[in-house]
């Protein structure tokens, strides 16, 4: 079965507290609605900061979450100096160190900075629907001049996603792989069950 893909840039997401540190009293405003309902791109930026070096510009999503996350990719990362852990969203106990600076104020953050797991989100519906009860993982195979099969894509389950197969920029890049395109879900494909 086929997936739309969607490709995620570097991006952060806050909680209340932190956003109030970064923004003050400022809003969030929605510039433009995401893929996932609920989800969009804020009118806000930060700066994301080490002692090797700086990203700017880099985009607030909102809504205001329960925990404050950093996603990066690993060019990025390279960039910053950073050894970030490949991670699920949400998952950041012990994660990489990293500076954000906002228009109000700066924050430090002990961990919090991730390169995000590959991902597809979907229903319980669409679990049902597409025969991938019990799994945890799948492969998904693009096509192209440089396609190819992604491995350890985790299943994320929940009746308020859209079904989408969420990637970051550099596994994009590296199949030429563009917002909207498609993949082909392997059931049962080889993949490495560690990451």
């Amino acid at each position: 079965m086929r997936v739309n893909i969607g490709v995620s840039a570097r991006h952060v997401h806050l909680n209340a507290a932190d956003f109030a540190t970064l923004f003050g009293d400022e809003d969030l405003k929605v510039i433009k609605k995401l893929s996932q309902p609920g989800e969009f791109a804020s009118n806000l930026k930060v700066t994301l900061q080490t002692e090797k070096d700086e990203l700017t510009n880099v985009r607030v999503l909102g809504p205001i979450r329960a925990y404050t996350q950093v996603e990066i990719s690993k060019t990025d990362a390279f960039k910053l100096g950073l050894n970030p852990p490949i991670r699920d969203s949400g998952d950041i106990k012990g994660s990489s160190p990293i500076t954000v600076i906002g228009t109000k104020g700066t924050l430090f953050l002990n961990e919090g900075c991730i390169i995000a797991t590959r991902h597809i989100h979907l229903t319980n519906e669409d679990v049902l629907k597409y025969n991938l009860k019990d799994l945890k993982k799948v492969s998904v195979k693009v096509g192209g001049i440089k396609g190819g099969i992604l491995n350890n894509i985790t299943l994320k389950v929940s009746d308020n996603y859209a079904f989408e197969l969420h990637l970051d920029t550099d596994d994009a890049n590296a199949h030429l792989i563009k917002q909207g395109d498609t993949g082909e879900i392997l059931i049962g494909g080889e993949y490495e069950e560690s990451i």
